[in-house]
């Protein structure tokens, strides 16, 4: 679903792109939004809407620089709806149930897909940024680690509700929790299930910032302005050595700031490929 409407950004045209299963995509200019839209169950997740969270990505257009995603209502994600673990499931779709009988690579397959809702906002020609308000559980909590930045509300509550389940976080929000928070911290979250509150996800690095519920949209929107005013060759040459450098050694690391540079002053001066 594609429509045209007026919205907040500087040509006072936002572009609607996508508009289904709880996801909404719109564009204005270099910086897209994405929606989660059903706030009367707390913007619980299912099958369909990870499909459409990856098909969002798939419908970007190529000058966006910054996806901003929000949700509606007090709460960002309550996490994976609870029909999951039901034998029918979700009408239309392969139960839990019955994946869980089928082959090991049936099952691998099947959480694969699941996974791709959660990996394009790592992009390195992307700045992503997840406006977190209210409860952000399990699923909800791995898609807010899923954006390079967070800017949280003073009610937020993250927590990682998996294990208590007896599963795993398996929608690729290990990797960044650990990375943020430190191994330890990490699992202490993960196997208790506590809540993580906007005073200790700023401490930890969870929240780049805290801002009360009425300054979220402001305090977006001036993150994106501030992102926008570097250029964009610089901004995606120094994301990607920033999300290398702790698979590199220093020397690695050195050799990379070089390689980097010389390509952003090529390109500067007229003289890159």
């Amino acid at each position: 679903m594609a429509s045209t409407g007026t919205g907040d950004g500087s040509d006072g045209k936002t572009t609607v792109l996508l508009d289904t299963d709880g996801v909404r995509l719109t564009v204005d200019d270099a910086v897209a939004t994405v929606t989660l839209t059903n706030p009367a169950k707390r913007n619980v997740q299912n099958p369909a809407l990870w499909r459409a969270l990856a098909q969002a990505g798939r419908e970007l257009p190529g000058d966006v620089r910054i996806v901003v995603l929000r949700a509606e209502g007090k709460s960002f994600s309550a996490g994976l709806d609870r029909k999951a673990f039901t034998p029918e499931g979700f009408e239309g779709e392969t139960s839990f149930f019955t994946l869980a009988q089928g082959t090991d690579e049936e099952l691998d397959a099947a959480i694969a897909g699941y996974q791709e809702a959660f990996t394009w906002w790592r992009r390195p020609d992307l700045v992503s940024i997840a406006a977190v308000q209210g409860h952000a559980i399990g699923a909800g909590f791995q898609l807010a680690l899923a954006c390079d930045l967070r800017v949280v509300t003073e009610d937020v509550q993250f927590a990682m509700r998996e294990t208590s389940l007896g599963l795993v976080p398996d929608l690729t929000g290990t990797s960044p929790l650990v990375s943020l928070v430190g191994q330890a911290r990490a699992l202490e979250i993960c196997l208790t299930g506590r809540y993580v509150h906007a005073e200790e996800a700023a401490r930890t690095g969870l929240a780049n910032l805290v801002v009360p519920a009425a300054e979220l949209d402001g305090a977006v929107s001036d993150l994106c302005a501030a992102l926008l005013a570097a250029p964009r060759g610089a901004v995606i040459e120094t994301k990607a050595l920033l999300q290398g450098a702790a698979d590199r050694d220093y020397e690695e690391q050195r050799a990379a700031e070089r390689a980097a540079q010389a390509r952003r002053l090529r390109d500067l001066m007229g003289s890159g490929e």
